[in-house]
């Protein structure tokens, strides 16, 4: 374990560094596993498999959804021990474990491995091997593809890179009934077409960070005004797939009125963003916190003002919408709430 000295401001002598190191604790090695984003994935693998509607013991659906999440986390400790070069030049990653010196690079990529290992084959073994492919394929997507090659190479990085993030509902789905139909893959599609309006709504006042950092972000490359065109347009094409289930046969009226109601909400404030000059000035935070403070007070403090708010808005909205859409399924499918007709 990597031990580091925390900074106070001035050179500290050897008997001050020494009182000030700081072994790496168990939370540093549980930080590497990206658990706010691994909630999310178990939150809406766990949605798949209920929302297939077929019996599966509840152990065995517990395995699936533990597997799932080692999984994301393995998949989180690799790209923390691959992009801890660019995370310590930006300030909403410099403190991730292995940048700030807490674990080694080697260290996290070896709990990477090892969880990948236990995750596939634990899901192979004791649920089904199609669960266990996609589980792989997901994990392999996310490490290598998007993180050694997408990421540093294209603007294109967030679209083509989410489908690892997406794939979560069709290893639930897969993990209950042993295949993967229509319905799996619309989540994954609704999942796959929220994820660039989201975060290049956080680009927009965060691009200083990636360009800092070499990372070709869709605000780096082609400019403010292209992204919040492009937010606009995938927004445009979300909605309709936001309400699509609603004539798949997966989602009832519950679903029908969020899905909706929600979608007009995603899309005024998608408008706005495009309407607005969000990203064409440069956020001047010293740090990754109150990320979503605006106004008077926010100015006062050094945070970003004016039409950077509606970049966030965006962003913060859209983290809730998709909570909204698959908590809605995942009602629907414990209440046994009837799902509408379908016309196919």
């Amino acid at each position: 374990m990597a031990p580091t000295p925390v900074l106070t401001g001035h050179v500290l002598t050897p008997d001050e560094a020494t009182a000030t190191v700081r072994h790496a604790r168990w939370q540093d090695y549980f930080q590497l596993m990206k658990p706010r984003v691994m909630s999310l994935v178990v939150f809406t693998a766990l949605t798949g498999l209920l929302a297939a509607r077929t019996p599966i013991h509840p152990l065995l659906g517990a395995v699936a959804v533990f597997c799932i999440a080692v999984g994301a986390g393995a998949s989180g400790a690799l790209n923390m021990w691959y992009d801890a070069d660019i995370d310590a030049k930006m300030r909403r990653t410099r403190g991730r474990p292995v940048p700030a010196g807490l674990v080694k690079g080697e260290e996290a990529a070896t709990l990477g491995v090892v969880l990948s290992l236990l995750s596939v084959m634990l899901m192979g073994m004791a649920i089904n091997w199609l669960a266990a492919g996609l589980l792989a394929f997901t994990i392999v997507f996310y490490a290598v593809v998007y993180t050694m090659w997408l990421k540093r190479w294209t603007a294109q990085n967030i679209v083509i890179g989410g489908l690892a993030g997406a794939l979560p509902p069709a290893i639930g789905w897969a993990a209950a009934t042993g295949h993967a139909p229509l319905n799996a893959w619309l989540m994954v599609l609704v999942i796959f077409l929220w994820t660039p309006p989201h975060f290049w709504a956080l680009s927009l006042y965060i691009s200083t960070d990636y360009a800092k950092a070499g990372v070709p972000m869709l605000p780096v490359v082609k400019g403010a005004k292209e992204t919040r065109k492009q937010i606009l347009i995938y927004t445009l094409l979300l909605i309709p797939v936001c309400i699509a289930p609603v004539f798949t046969g997966l989602g009832g009226w519950l679903y029908l009125a969020v899905s909706g109601l929600g979608g007009l909400v995603f899309l005024t404030l998608a408008w706005r963003v495009f309407a607005s000059t969000a990203g064409d000035a440069a956020d001047p935070r010293p740090a990754d916190r109150d990320l979503y403070e605006v106004g008077e007070t926010a100015a006062k403090r050094g945070k970003p003002v004016g039409d950077a708010r509606h970049a966030r808005n965006l962003f913060a909205f859209s983290i809730l919408y998709l909570f909204a859409l698959f908590a809605a399924l995942l009602a629907e499918a414990v209440l046994g709430l009837k799902v509408l007709e379908s016309p196919l």
